[in-house]
């Protein structure tokens, strides 16, 4: 269930984690940092993490290929610029998106529906020696089963977040966003390319549709979002703070 065409850029080159393949590899962190999101201009978000992810980022909607909706965690104004990650790799003053911190793991749907765990072999801290192995014989090692866990969390908090969104859709409470916001040296940026909860058809829809969407976890989800709109404010400062940015 993972949505490929919204794959942030630091994914390179990722392949399926077999206990064969990837039998003598160790991992350790990158000596990048974060490095490797530093282009990642939106992110996808779990629902869990609104919560948090509101007081830093703008929650959006995103319309994928195959017809899905995902939240994503807006990183910068324009494309190729994530202004959370400093110079040195530095996650800078914020919350970190599970999507970033599972990096170099990544999980996608098998055949038979199941979820199937795959590493990006690009990543600088997969090596022969030097790290903690992946394996021990052909059961994971504590780093990876720890990941394994982490995934596999996501995973399931994904797959609520997609019911979430299929709600949204099904109650047609999300519009095209259509904002243009300006530095205070007059530079422009257009927002045209996500999606935002209509307020006006969030009040006026049905009693019994508000409170099934309370009951499954929905309401407090789309407050979340509104209120994270307030975070623009913050990408507009972290832009206006880069020099040239």
């Amino acid at each position: 269930m993972e949505y490929q065409s919204k794959l942030p850029q630091f994914y390179k080159n990722p392949v399926p984690l077999n206990s064969e393949t990837h039998a003598a590899m160790t991992i350790s962190p990158s000596s990048r940092g974060f490095d490797f999101a530093a282009s990642a201009h939106s992110v996808i978000l779990a629902g869990v993490e609104f919560a948090e992810a509101c007081r830093f980022f703008p929650i959006l909607f995103s319309a994928s290929n195959n017809g899905h909706t995902i939240p994503v965690a807006l990183m910068g104004l324009q494309s190729g610029e994530n202004l959370f990650v400093g110079p040195s790799g530095e996650w800078q003053n914020a919350y970190i998106p599970a999507y970033v911190r599972r990096y170099p793991f990544i999980t996608t749907q098998g055949d038979d529906a199941g979820m199937v765990v795959c590493i990006d072999e690009a990543f600088d801290g997969l090596n022969r020696e030097g790290g903690e192995p992946l394996f021990e014989g052909t059961a994971p090692g504590p780093y990876l089963q720890k990941s394994l866990e982490f995934l596999n969390d996501f995973y399931i908090q994904m797959k609520a977040t997609e019911l979430f969104c299929r709600q949204l859709q099904d109650m047609e409470l999300l519009k095209p966003m259509n904002a243009e916001i300006q530095l205070v040296d007059n530079r422009k940026f257009n927002l045209t390319d996500f999606l935002v909860v209509d307020e006006q058809k969030l009040v006026e829809i049905g009693g019994d549709a508000v409170e099934k969407l309370f009951r499954d976890g929905g309401l407090a989800l789309v407050y979340a979002h509104i209120l994270s709109l307030r975070s623009i404010q913050n990408l507009l400062d972290r832009k206006g703070a880069r020099q040239g940015g």
